[in-house]
């Protein structure tokens, strides 16, 4: 068993830590620990991003943050914990539904579009426009001809966003297929959790290896020097979602 340094001790004998203890049964000292210094490395994060919100909004800058990745990879964990004490003036979260008819009619792009963010605003797209590039290709809701279309113009389109001044991250969450089975029998036993469950869930483990091919395409295609993506191991929720956090502090030049 690990050896607990006397800080750890102290956290441990913390309200917060007997807390983990009275509510889990199953709690060790040693998970009490990780979950303690994780969420003390997320409250640190989370001050940096206020911080740099405030830069954001008094600069009149305008930053687009795309996650992305295979289902139940914690994108939507991750950018709930990024925004949780964020101004909800300021931002918005972007989870587009299916296109309805009048927008399967429109440029592919357009309705990404009208979801853009104004100066001194952020927008986190939860699953983007590379719908078209993995999602849609693999469960047949494009056709050939569209997905060529599509794989054409993007570069195009974010190169046009990054030069009107849009500051684009695109984050790719990674997991393993044994995670992202576990994670769906997880979503499926819990009475909380099982609205999530999709039929498009339903058929993302058998065709696991469509999706492999489709996404090795999409970052061969799309990783561009101007627009590169960024990938976060994602098989531990709070590592990643902590380096994600510490991503977008990195990447955009804030007053610290």
């Amino acid at each position: 068993m690990a050896k607990i340094s006397d800080k750890s001790i102290t956290k441990l004998n913390s309200k917060k830590g007997l807390k983990y203890f009275l509510l889990d049964e199953t709690m060790t000292p040693l998970k009490a620990v990780k979950l303690l210094n994780y969420e003390t490395k997320l409250k640190k994060l989370q001050v940096e991003l206020r911080k740099l919100q405030e830069w954001v909004e008094n600069n009149d800058e305008k930053v687009v943050i795309l996650f992305e990745g295979r289902d139940a990879a914690g994108k939507g964990g991750a950018i709930r914990r990024i925004t949780q004490h964020l101004n909800p003036r300021e931002f918005r979260v972007v989870a587009l539904p299916k296109p309805t008819e009048e927008e399967q009619g429109e440029w592919y792009f357009q309705r990404y579009i009208n979801n853009l963010p104004r100066k001194g605003k952020i927008v986190f797209f939860d699953r983007s426009w590379y719908n078209r590039a993995v999602v849609e290709p693999v469960n047949g809701f494009c056709t050939q001809e569209e997905y060529n279309i599509f794989m054409n113009q993007v570069n195009d389109f974010e190169r046009m966003l990054i030069e009107s001044g849009t500051r684009l991250i695109k984050f790719y969450f990674s997991i393993s297929k044994n995670e992202q089975l576990k994670r769906f029998e997880d979503i499926k036993s819990s009475p909380l959790k099982k609205w999530k469950f999709s039929k498009v869930d339903q058929n993302a483990i058998k065709l696991w290896d469509s999706y492999t091919d489709y996404k090795n395409k999409m970052f061969e295609k799309t990783n561009t020097e101007i627009s590169p993506w960024i990938i976060i191991k994602a098989n531990r929720k709070s590592q990643a979602r902590i380096e994600a956090m510490q991503q977008v502090l990195n990447l955009l030049p804030y007053n610290e």
